[in-house]
């Protein structure tokens, strides 16, 4: 069974997620981690459980979701995989970083890239990526059958949606996204989004305002 450990990090008020199970194999989704104590809280977290971080999943590639890939990367040996589409906001985000005040020294290279329908497979677990696109494109969402949960990214949130105002963006795709991709999960399915707190998809088909 995975376990799941929620960290928030930056100013942007990201999470990022550490997924493990009782092999102690661990994932570590988004790592936004900017300020020495958020990268020292993050490895501590790693440390005192006892973790083998085996892989660094992306839900997409947005300058607040990414500040901490270079110290993962450097860390834990592991380097982020993300959907192919995402690569375009590689090339401009040192300069979006500084637009909002962060320094950034650059990005590994990936580890390798998603594809919709595979399996990300670490311990006794696994999760299904689910390609996402509306918000930016290359977003992805985890899904974790076995547990009931959701890793939706910037996608989906409680009572909102990912915001389409910026490059790629698309309502309509997002709206395509949702509906087709994550209403077809069971309601009871927990939803961890990129974002504040977490939610079910059966509560957001009923009440989010956004979704019709």
């Amino acid at each position: 069974m995975i376990q799941l450990e929620r960290f928030t990090f930056n100013t942007f008020m990201v999470n990022t997620y550490v997924l493990y199970d009782e092999t102690k194999e661990a994932v570590i989704v988004d790592a936004a981690c900017y300020e020495p104590f958020e990268k020292q809280g993050l490895a501590d977290f790693i440390a005192d459980s006892g973790l083998k971080i085996v892989r660094h999943l992306n839900t997409h590639c947005h300058i607040d979701h990414i500040l901490g890939s270079l110290f993962v990367a450097g860390k834990y040996g592991v380097r982020p995989e993300f959907h192919k589409a995402g690569l375009p906001f590689l090339t401009e985000a040192k300069t979006i970083a500084q637009t909002f005040g962060y320094s950034f020294d650059g990005l590994p290279e990936p580890g390798g890239f998603l594809e919709d329908g595979d399996l990300i497979n670490f311990g006794n677990s696994s999760l299904r990526v689910l390609y996402t696109p509306g918000h930016a494109d290359g977003s992805v969402c985890f899904y974790c059958e076995a547990d009931g949960f959701v890793i939706t990214g910037d996608v989906l949130f409680r009572d909102t949606v990912g915001r389409t105002d910026l490059p790629s963006g698309d309502f309509e795709l997002l709206m395509e996204s949702i509906k087709t991709k994550l209403f077809t999960l069971p309601e009871d399915t927990v939803v961890y989004p990129g974002h504040s707190g977490e939610t079910t998809i059966g509560y957001e088909m009923v009440n989010n305002p956004f979704i019709k």
